[in-house]
């Protein structure tokens, strides 16, 4: 059990972490949303509709940090959010199956996108360090609903690395189906995270 003050000098470290989160991710939303309309990229564009997606996400963990409620209180407001979030993360994996199977039928080659590369390249060193904050005011908290946020920066990384690989393969050896693969190899994974916010689960490696 750790002193009033010392978790209320934690919980104001989580709270910067999150406010992080969603500068972090509003920018990183923008950059690759407009790159990705450019250049033709769905894995890009539905990359950058996830770092909004993750943008709501931060915002409702910071407010649930923020508001001393009952404990009954606070877990159906953590439940009703990470539902919202959960609806959020299906209609972005529907959107990009939809989009990535018409771009395999119809050929539609998009083109190289070096902003997208350098995006994904420097979210693959940020997300990291930021989940293992996270992680760290979590276990110290013994707050669940922060070591699943932690996850969710760890799925960061995972987009990004599959973001990464396409956008290289296209660029490089001109495997223009490549993008398109890489945004069908993201739908399960954010379809996954979609139920599971549905159903209400908090989901972490470090749940109890």
């Amino acid at each position: 059990m750790i002193a009033d003050t010392n978790r209320q000098a934690i919980a104001k470290r989580g709270k910067r972490l999150e406010y992080f989160t969603i500068v972090w991710n509003s920018l990183e939303g923008l950059v690759a949303v407009i790159a990705g309309a450019f250049a033709g990229s769905i894995s890009l564009v539905g990359f950058g509709i996830d770092s909004f997606i993750e943008v709501a996400s931060g915002a409702t963990l910071l407010w649930r940090m923020s508001v001393d409620a009952d404990v009954p209180k606070r877990e159906q407001n953590e439940r009703l959010s990470i539902r919202i979030v959960g609806v959020c993360f299906l209609a972005l994996a529907a959107y990009i199956a939809y989009e990535a199977v018409s771009d395999l039928i119809g050929r539609k080659a998009p083109e190289h996108s070096i902003p997208g590369i350098v995006l994904a390249c420097v979210s693959l060193v940020v997300m990291p360090i930021l989940s293992r904050a996270k992680k760290r005011v979590g276990k110290v908290l013994g707050s669940a609903a922060m070591r699943a946020d932690a996850k969710q920066t760890d799925f960061c990384v995972y987009l990004s690395a599959i973001l990464l690989v396409g956008l290289l393969l296209n660029a490089t050896v001109g495997w223009w189906w490549a993008d398109p693969v890489a945004g069908l190899v993201m739908t399960p994974i954010i379809a996954k995270e979609g139920i599971e916010g549905v159903k209400g689960e908090v989901c972490c490696d470090e749940c109890p």
